[in-house]
């Protein structure tokens, strides 16, 4: 948004504010909890998932209302390229209608402005939310909106995301994973199919021990730089980001503390490294490489006319030599993201850091290249958008998961993924008695297998969209998003069910 209008902005989100402060004085009217436990639902005497949805739909009349706010907001996103194009409609518009006037070049089209922003997919839940606590407000009161958000809504996550996301970003961090990844690309003779197989087979491994974020963070800066900056078919573009967004949900599955669905049932099912490893890590391996190399056989083709735009400009500017970054700096930078790691469930402890770390930052300027806030900014505030939907979801998901049986599971999970943050569904699954083994891995499976399909199915896709949208004229079709992502997530789903 332009900077003429932030004044404004601030000024208006004051008054706001000081009016939500004075209505938040008065008594909450609803002193129920908020929303409903699952367990506070009247049992049916019809146990039909429709009866059940109908019975809690009459019980709590507001889950009608929360859930089609949430789905408008899912809708918005397959909405969100064609509202760009009228943004830049409008600003041609405005453009030839100020050089008619003679008026000032830089003047600012409202209207343009207004549909860049309804066509940021980042703003979408964002907005929604505004929507959400609208309807919570009429329904409930104030009060409970305070409650909900302050209280109930864990932001974590979206703290966590925005923190890592800078680290994995800086200039010492991206030089040690470069090299790392180059080691493998050197098999290939650095060749832009051996970087892209790298890419996407190391990187979503590293997630496990890095975190996702982290890996995605880092893997989607590395093909901007050696796969999507050599112009592949729209095609193979979006084949490829279906496909890093797949890899990396289920490359988390090795550990227990580095994918945000392991995290949400790590504890309540005991689960620790070696049994991730054992059920999970290994088959995910066999996933990646069979997807990535399927995909690399089926697009080899195109990856002749790659290698060509990289030698070429490679000879119309040649590399200029890198500066050196200190061993002492790179190795404290990597010390921050240890611990961000480490304490990566206490907010104060890593935001600490974080603050520390910029710090830091500003003493090694000459060391670190700019500093980017802007896009992990932007992908915080979709996932905190998105846990405030996600939160008033579990009326319908929660009774649909526990009527599915072990291949019924894994599939309803995988669907649900797609619609909804994979660890919100393996969350709702801890909640769920009397759950088996069997139902816990298929859960557990489905969730990770279909963290590929949308933007919102897994917390890191969003990270990874921010960075590589620029290379999408009209930014990210989520038709082609799933189609490019369709292939892996069935390689994905059948390593888990059959091995």
């Amino acid at each position: 948004m332009n900077r003429a209008l932030f004044p404004r902005i601030r000024w208006w989100l004051a008054g706001w504010l000081l009016a939500a402060s004075a209505w938040a004085a008065q008594p909450a009217g609803d002193a129920a909890p908020f929303p409903r436990p699952l367990a506070g639902y009247a049992a049916t005497d019809r146990p039909e998932l429709a009866a059940t949805l109908l019975a809690r739909a009459q019980a709590e009349p507001f889950n009608v209302v929360a859930t089609l706010i949430f789905l408008l907001a899912i809708g918005h996103t397959f909405l969100a390229g064609k509202f760009r194009h009228l943004a830049h409609e409008a600003e041609e518009a405005h453009g030839r209608a100020v050089a008619a006037r003679g008026g000032r070049p830089e003047e600012v089209s409202f209207k343009g402005q207004v549909y860049h922003f309804f066509g940021e997919v980042e703003a979408i839940f964002g907005l929604w939310a505004l929507a959400l606590v609208a309807a919570i407000t009429w329904f409930h009161g104030w009060g409970t909106v305070l409650d909900y958000v302050g209280h109930r809504v864990n932001f974590t996550e979206p703290m966590f995301v925005v923190v890592i996301m800078a680290m994995a970003a800086t200039r010492p961090v991206l030089r040690v994973a470069e090299a790392c990844l180059r080691v493998f690309a050197q098999l290939g003779r650095g060749t832009a199919a051996a970087w892209w197989l790298s890419i996407l087979i190391v990187a979503p491994v590293l997630g496990s021990f890095i975190t996702e974020p982290a890996a995605m963070t880092i893997g989607a800066l590395l093909l901007a730089r050696q796969f999507y900056e050599l112009k592949p078919s729209p095609r193979f573009a979006y084949a490829t980001l279906g496909l890093l967004f797949t890899n990396i949900s289920v490359g988390g599955t090795f550990t227990h503390f580095a994918a945000p669905p392991v995290l949400m049932v790590a504890g309540p099912w005991n689960w620790d490294t070696a049994f991730m490893f054992a059920h999970f890590g290994w088959k995910a391996l066999i996933g990646i490489v069979v997807s990535t190399v399927g995909y690399y056989l089926f697009f080899r083709g195109e990856f002749a006319a790659l290698e060509r735009n990289r030698l070429a400009a490679a000879a119309a500017a040649p590399a200029e030599p890198d500066r050196p970054v200190p061993v002492w700096i790179t190795g404290v930078q990597l010390g921050f993201m240890a611990f961000t790691v480490f304490v990566a469930h206490y907010p104060p402890l890593f935001i600490g850091g974080f603050l520390f770390f910029l710090a830091f930052s500003q003493a090694t300027a000459h060391h670190q290249g700019k500093l980017e806030l802007k896009s992990p900014l932007l992908v915080g505030f979709f996932l905190a958008g998105l846990v405030v939907h996600g939160g008033l979801q579990g009326w319908w998901i929660e009774p649909v998961l526990t009527r599915l049986g072990e291949v019924p599971l894994f599939l309803g999970a995988t669907v649900l993924t797609a619609f909804n943050d994979n660890a919100a569904i393996t969350y709702l699954a801890t909640l769920v008695p009397g759950f088996t083994d069997p139902l816990k891995y298929a859960v557990v499976a489905g969730a990770v297998t279909g963290g590929g399909l949308t933007v919102i199915a897994n917390a890191p896709n969003p990270a990874g969209q921010n960075i590589l949208q620029r290379f999408f004229p009209e930014g990210v079709n989520p038709l082609g998003l799933l189609a490019g992502a369709l292939l892996p997530t069935i390689a994905m789903g059948l390593a888990f069910m059959l091995l």
